[in-house]
């Protein structure tokens, strides 16, 4: 059989395998009853609420004491709720947020509806809905047994009082303060400051001892959720993506646990600077990121008996003498995976929360794509056309690998007939054809592998593009032509896409040489088109975009070079035999 229809044959079905595995595995969470959020203080000792920090040893130094480890938490039943902290309600250009203080109850995207439909309520991020449960919380330990401090779940009470709160017109950034007064005297006042356009809020807490004892303490900072049900297929989008949990540590880097197997994979305690923590879906995230000197403590627990997913950072610490203060900040992302505006926070990896894959290499190529991408957009402001410029690029820097692709099936095409007469000769003697075939192939100067090296190649682009059209956030609901496709993440409304997907698949078939195929591997090849076609069918829009656009250049490209260096069938035909007669 010849080596190069095989191998491309290999490698059609690589990139299908490899994009059903990609899809899918493992993206299902384990379905979970939805349990109830244990968000109030309760009787059961610290170390045993769901969700609560554990006690802390007391801290003898003078000086800001380190992190210290955090034992393993366990989760009884959960609690009812008891009453709720006075809140308030937030908003800007780009958030709505209600916060208690201690927490950030529900957050709302304003400038990212659920739908396409007019009307649509926007994406809730954050949600105190049992069945959807997700926050943000931050709170203090005493580092002194028996010491007070305010925690997420009570302490905090608004500066200004309950009610809401708007970001006036021609205002940059709005501020919203929380204070916690305890009987010893300490002050811990909490501010959020959101800026117009920015999902990025500053919680910055000043700690201010007015009484004669020194304060020791620790802020922790988490996020906690109840792991969402995604339904699997692929029809969901959001299926595609990571779920889960990431973290980012200058000694370990960027890493990542599913919710499906959240602590499966062993406990997570690891103490860093310049670190964050996130929880990632698709298109949307929320980060905790500390300032870059704090020295923190990251870790991972799953309380409600697992039902529950939560990632914590816990520090710094400080030590709060007499007349003193102190203050730490960070920020709490809440929003769309924007590279730009992630970028713009200045904390190395966390562009790699938009999570075009686990293995590097792709991700590296996936985020120079999306570069190209972004500013073909601002080229063309559609991003249709911008998938089809990117495509176009593509094609053009691998032009002379695919060339000589083409090259060498232009001459295969061309002495086809030759061999056509070689293996009519050896019948089912299918070693002296082979020998046979390798000889005229080294006699003509033709590589029968020349077809292979350009896809292998092309392979980690195409499936890296693949990702960064799934998983970039600017496609969300971005049209190409308003009338056919409106939605690039959803899939062809009529099916046209596809189906022209389906045609050009044939005819680069019908142009490709089947040398020394036999008629089992012929009709393998046949039905090609129909599955590629089936499986493009239900998939969004952008994606089969880039496949049709990239499979037209490479069938106008395929037939330009059969034209340049291979014969008309007939004239080869006649020109073989001729020299087939002399060689008798």
């Amino acid at each position: 059989m010849n080596q190069t229809r095989a191998f491309l044959l290999i490698a059609w079905l690589m990139v299908a395998t490899l994009l059903w595995m990609e899809w899918g595995k493992f993206n299902a969470p384990k379905p979970v009853a939805a349990p109830t959020p244990s968000t109030q203080i309760t009787s059961a000792p610290a170390s045993t609420v769901p969700g609560a920090i554990p006690a802390m040893p007391a801290a003898s130094s003078s000086t800001t004491p380190s992190v210290p480890s955090l034992p393993a938490t366990t989760a009884p039943a959960v609690a009812a709720p008891v009453a709720t902290s006075p809140r308030v309600t937030v908003s800007t250009d780009v958030l709505r947020l209600v916060l208690d203080g201690g927490s950030v109850l529900e957050a709302d995207l304003l400038q990212y509806p659920q739908t396409k439909d007019a009307g649509s309520p926007p994406v809730k991020l954050f949600s105190e809905d049992p069945a959807h449960y997700y926050t943000a919380q931050s709170g203090w330990i005493s580092g002194q047994q028996g010491g007070a401090a305010p925690s997420h779940e009570s302490g905090f009470v608004p500066e200004q009082g309950s009610g809401d709160v708007v970001l006036a017109p021609g205002a940059s950034e709005i501020s919203v303060p929380f204070v916690w007064t305890s009987p010893d005297g300490v002050t811990i006042r909490r501010t959020y400051t959101l800026k117009r356009g920015d999902y990025a809020l500053r919680v910055r807490d000043d700690v201010v001892n007015t009484g004669t004892q020194p304060w020791q303490g620790y802020v922790y900072r988490q996020l906690l959720r109840v792991p969402p049900v995604i339904k699997t297929g692929m029809t969901n989008p959001e299926s595609f993506s990571f779920n889960g949990a990431t973290w980012f540590s200058p000694d370990g880097g960027y890493e990542r646990r599913k919710f499906a197997d959240f602590l499966e994979d062993g406990k997570v305690d690891k103490q860093t600077a310049s670190g964050w923590i996130a929880l990632l879906q698709h298109h949307f995230f929320s980060a905790w990121i500390p300032a870059a000197t704090d020295n923190v403590n990251i870790s991972l627990e799953a309380p409600a008996n697992g039902q529950q997913a939560l990632i914590r950072e816990m520090g710094p610490g400080v030590n709060v003498a007499p007349g003193q203060q102190a203050s730490t900040e960070a920020r709490l992302y809440v929003g769309p995976k924007l590279v730009d505006q992630m970028k713009a926070q200045g904390v190395p990896g966390l562009d790699r929360a938009v999570d075009y894959s686990q293995f590097s290499i792709f991700a590296l190529i996936g985020q120079g794509l999306f570069w190209v991408l972004n500013h073909l957009y601002s080229l063309f402001g559609n991003w249709g056309w911008a998938i089809v410029g990117l495509v176009v690029l593509v094609k053009l820097a691998l032009y002379p690998l695919s060339a000589a692709q083409y090259k060498s099936f232009a001459k295969m095409r061309q002495f086809q007939p030759r061999i056509a007469q070689l293996k009519e000769r050896y019948g089912d003697d299918k070693q002296k054809f082979q020998t046979a075939m390798m000889e005229l192939y080294k006699k003509e100067k033709i590589n029968p592998m020349g077809g292979c090296l350009p896809i292998l190649v092309q392979m980690p682009i195409f499936l890296a593009l693949y990702w960064v059209l799934v998983e970039s956030v600017e496609l969300r609901h971005a049209p190409w032509l308003g009338f056919w496709i409106n939605d690039l993440t959803a899939r062809d409304p009529y099916f046209i896409l596809p189906a022209v997907n389906m045609a050009v698949m044939w005819l680069t078939q019908k142009m490709t040489p089947a040398v020394g195929m036999d008629p089992m591997q012929q009709k393998m090849m046949q039905f090609m088109p129909l599955v590629f076609g089936v499986m493009m069918a239900f998939m969004p829009a952008g994606l089969v975009l880039y496949w049709v656009t990239n499979g037209s250049l490479g069938l106008l490209q395929q037939w330009w070079m059969t034209k340049k260096h291979g014969q008309p069938p007939a004239a080869a035909n006649t020109a073989i035999e001729k020299k087939g007669t002399v060689e008798k």
